[in-house]
């Protein structure tokens, strides 16, 4: 069973601004799952989903973009479960400079 984080970062860029944000900082969004890549991404509407694999797990991820903040939802398999307090750290302290 998987363990979802979820968290909100506050953004004043407007929809746009945040969405081409996080689409230059795809590649960074891994970086917050210990030896993540993303191996796969695609836009639904406001709506990123993607893949990161690390330590052989696969997290299904959504970023759902609004004007003043992005939902980020991570599900993390039940070995990366062990890290979700570090994880859910790491993004509400790092999180918000992908959208500076």
């Amino acid at each position: 069973m998987t363990q979802p984080i979820e968290i909100d970062l506050p953004h004043k860029l407007g929809r746009a601004g945040a969405r081409a944000r996080i689409e230059a900082g795809t590649t960074k969004l891994a970086s917050y799952i210990p030896g993540g890549t993303v191996s796969e991404h695609r836009w639904e509407g406001d709506t990123l989903t993607f893949t990161v694999e690390a330590m052989g797990q696969r997290v299904a991820s959504r970023l759902t973009v609004h004007d003043d903040k992005v939902h980020c939802l991570f599900d993390l398999p039940p070995f990366l479960a062990l890290f979700a307090d570090k994880i859910r750290a790491k993004l509400a302290k790092d999180g918000p400079k992908l959208l500076e």
